[in-house]
């Protein structure tokens, strides 16, 4: 399933990405650091959703509380909860 995430507290503005059968494929962010995203998105491409919430949540960008990657972390903890609440 594709979802798309609104983030807050970052300068990309949205964070697209398909989940399928737990595995995270085709993230792309919209605004922020076109690089830094491209590198990120490439890196968890084929991960399990658990595995890229390990890596990325808690990540700050500078002085904020928050970075695109730690967004993109929230937003796979949204999937994961709303697959929970599915069952």
């Amino acid at each position: 399933m594709t979802y798309n995430y609104k983030t807050s507290g970052v300068c990309s503005q949205q964070i697209t990405f398909t989940v399928e059968n737990g595995i995270v494929k085709n993230v792309s962010f919209v605004g922020g650091c076109p690089g830094n995203l491209q590198a990120v998105a490439r890196l968890v491409d084929g991960m399990k959703i658990e595995d890229v919430i390990k890596k990325l949540k808690g990540i700050k960008c500078g002085p904020k509380s928050t970075s695109c990657p730690d967004q993109f972390a929230t937003a796979l903890q949204v999937v994961l909860k709303r697959e929970a609440e599915a069952v």
